[in-house]
C-alpha cells in the first residue's frame, strides 16, 4: 500500500471549480457579495462531502464521471443545492450560468467545456507529488533505509486528454443544409 505525500487533498481542485462557477454569479450582478461567498462555501462543502470516497490521486480518471459537474437541459444537483442555500431557484441559476457546461474536477486538474462542441480549457493543473513506498524489513535492514521515495509514474493520461482522443476518433457530425426558395 502507498500513501501520497501532501497531495491527497482535493482542496485546490475544488477551490478552482467553485471559483469558476462563482465568477458567473458575480459577473451577472444579480447576486450580492455575501450570497456569492455563501454559495462558494456551500458548494465547497457539498463537493468535498460528495467526492471524499471518489478521489483517487494515484488514478485520476477513476471516479471522473462521478465528479463531473454538468449543466445542460438539467441542472447539476450539487450546484442546485448550493444555489438554493442562497435563495436562487433552478430557473435563476440557468440564467446566471452557461446553458451547456461540463466541468471535470479530477486530482491534479480541473477543466471545463462550454457547449457540446466547445474546446476543453484547463482551469487548474498541478503535478503529482512523490509517492512513499514502504519497503520490506529485509530491504531496509542491510542499508538502514526505512523507505524509498519514487516519483509517481507520469504515464497517466488525464480525463480531458482521454475525451480529446475519443472526440478525434468519433465520426464528425453530418449537417444537412436545406434551402428554401419562394
Amino acid at each position: 500500500m502507498h500513501t501520497l505525500c501532501a497531495r491527497g487533498t482535493m482542496k485546490p481542485e475544488i477551490n478552482a471549480a467553485v471559483g469558476f462557477l462563482s465568477r458567473f454569479l458575480r459577473v451577472k450582478g444579480h447576486v450580492n457579495d455575501r450570497q456569492v461567498q455563501t454559495f462558494s462555501q456551500s458548494l465547497q462543502d457539498i463537493l468535498a462531502e460528495q467526492y471524499k470516497h471518489h478521489w483517487f490521486p494515484d488514478r485520476p480518471c477513476k471516479g471522473s464521471g462521478y465528479r463531473c459537474i454538468r449543466i445542460n437541459h438539467k441542472m447539476d444537483p450539487l450546484v442546485g443545492q448550493a444555489g438554493q442555500r442562497i435563495g436562487l431557484t433552478i430557473q435563476q441559476l440557468y440564467l446566471l450560468l452557461p446553458k451547456e457546461l461540463t466541468l471535470w474536477v479530477d486530482p491534479f486538474e480541473v477543466s471545463y467545456r462550454i457547449g457540446e462542441d466547445g474546446s476543453i480549457c484547463v482551469l487548474y493543473e498541478s503535478q503529482p507529488g512523490p509517492v512513499v513506498m514502504p519497503t520490506t524489513a529485509s530491504a531496509s535492514s542491510s542499508s538502514g533505509n526505512t523507505g524509498s521515495v519514487s516519483p509517481m509514474v507520469d504515464s497517466h493520461i488525464s480525463c480531458k486528454e482521454e475525451l480529446m482522443v475519443l472526440a478525434r476518433t468519433s465520426p464528425s457530425k453530418a449537417y444537412n443544409m436545406m434551402t428554401v426558395s419562394s
